[in-house]
């Protein structure tokens, strides 16, 4: 039977997507996102929802700290993952120690824990904890896996991320959703850099753009987007690539949606300028609040006007127009 290793890192939800952001400098993107307060908003929509229970191992969970976990095949390389993620995780918490994601920002312990175990569904593990959700006025996402009555005639998303990030109830996912329903345009061109498993990119092409380009530096994450998109019936206008955010890319668009983090947000603003129509918007999230002002201020340096701000349990997104 398959052995693997179960790599565990404990945190607080305002930590999660540091944590996240850490783990794929080092490469790896398989990550699986356990947040209490996701199962309490769960809970919240079980009326919306045509199911009728949470399995007692899920309603055991929200007495857990949030956590982020990683699986790998047990082999002597995938071993070595283990100290790099300590290393990572003990300069992380000195970042924070330090300030610099603010003052007020709890990271937790970041303390890393280990396991070998047999297990030859470990890859689906996570399926568990992922349920539909309302993402914004229009929008509900769904994994394949599990049925939905469309009571109220929303757009489904209906996606399998498999190991790439993003099931779309982050949310910094569901302010870029929003997002898009009050920018996008009818037949709007669309660049989603950072597309992960495809939500932005596929919610675009059901919100009405006639042609939408993802892009993502995870090979992994362009095969499901590509394989979300075609589950969609969304292919004929949305497709994905292989790309570090727009470094040669050759595309126009109306609307460019970010969903990274603050600095790569920073980082991307000067080509955004350059990939936008003239009066196009750049929508960015990823962002917790305390770095808001920052990118802010560096959207304007860039030649940008901020539209709106809308903020979401520490996150932000921002909307700035070329």
């Amino acid at each position: 039977m398959l052995k693997y290793i179960e790599i565990n890192i404990e945190t607080e939800s305002q930590g999660i997507e540091a944590v996240v952001s850490e783990l794929m400098n080092l490469g790896i993107t398989n990550t699986v996102v356990e947040d209490p307060r996701d199962i309490e908003d769960l809970m919240d929509k079980k009326q919306t929802y045509d199911w009728d229970y949470l399995d007692d191992e899920i309603i055991e969970k929200m007495k857990d700290k949030p956590k982020v976990t990683v699986y790998f095949e047990d082999t002597e390389e995938n071993r070595a993952h283990i100290r790099e993620i300590e290393l990572a995780m003990s300069e992380l918490k000195a970042k924070a120690a330090a300030g610099e994601f603010g003052q007020n920002m709890d990271f937790g312990t970041l303390q890393v824990t280990n396991k070998l175990d047999d297990d030859a569904e470990w890859k689906d593990k996570w399926k568990a904890y992922f349920k539909p959700s309302k993402i914004s006025q229009r929008l509900v996402v769904k994994p394949t896996w599990e049925p939905y009555d469309n009571k109220e005639n929303h757009l489904v998303i209906e996606i399998d991320p498999g190991m790439a990030f993003g099931t779309g109830t982050h949310e910094t996912t569901s302010l870029c959703v929003k997002m898009l329903e009050s920018y996008q345009k009818e037949n709007d061109k669309v660049l989603d850099v950072g597309c992960g498993s495809g939500i932005l990119s596929i919610a675009s092409a059901l919100l009405g753009a006639k042609e939408v380009l993802g892009i993502d530096i995870d090979p992994v994450a362009v095969e499901v987007a590509e394989e979300n998109i075609v589950l969609n019936k969304v292919d004929t206008v949305a497709k994905a690539q292989y790309g570090d955010l727009t470094k040669g890319v050759d595309y126009q668009a109306d609307v460019i949606v970010a969903n990274l983090m603050a600095d790569l947000v920073m980082m991307l603003a000067e080509d955004a300028a350059k990939h936008l129509v003239k009066g196009g918007y750049f929508i960015s999230s990823g962002i917790l609040v305390e770095k808001e002002l920052q990118v802010v201020e560096h959207l304007r340096k860039k030649g940008f006007a901020i539209m709106e701000v809308r903020e979401d349990g520490g996150w932000c997104c921002i909307v700035a127009k070329a």
